[in-house]
């Protein structure tokens, strides 16, 4: 088993890398050739995808109900606490099983995986 973290510092609008990463991730999430640990932490403004209820535009369509149907597949997926308090999120409901994560937990997870890629 494989062990994958997608750390995402992209808003999740004004441009593709949000959609990008999460579409990685569900492509990761649903390959039948190895069992994967897979995990997304999202820092600076990323943070943001993890208010519910968004307005899907064009480009980022869905990401409330990729995120949704990652952690259906057991995807761990962090908003780091920083970034979340410092856009005044910390405090605010979030889509359901979405968590507030914090650095050491990233180091952790970052010195656990064979794979980290960034977005």
């Amino acid at each position: 088993m494989q062990t994958v973290l997608i750390i995402v510092h992209s808003p999740p609008y004004g441009n593709e890398r949000m959609l990008s990463a999460l579409r990685l991730a569900s492509a990761i999430s649903t390959q039948e050739i190895e069992t994967v640990d897979l995990r997304l932490f999202m820092m600076s403004d990323a943070v943001t995808v993890g208010l519910p209820g968004q307005t899907a535009l064009e480009s980022g369509a869905g990401l409330q109900f990729m995120l949704e149907t990652l952690i259906e597949k057991g995807v761990q997926i962090r908003l780091c606490r920083t970034c979340a308090f410092a856009r005044g999120i910390a405090e605010l409901p979030l889509i359901t099983w979405l968590a507030i994560g914090t650095l050491p937990e990233l180091a952790k997870w970052t010195l656990a995986a064979d794979k980290v890629i960034t977005f």
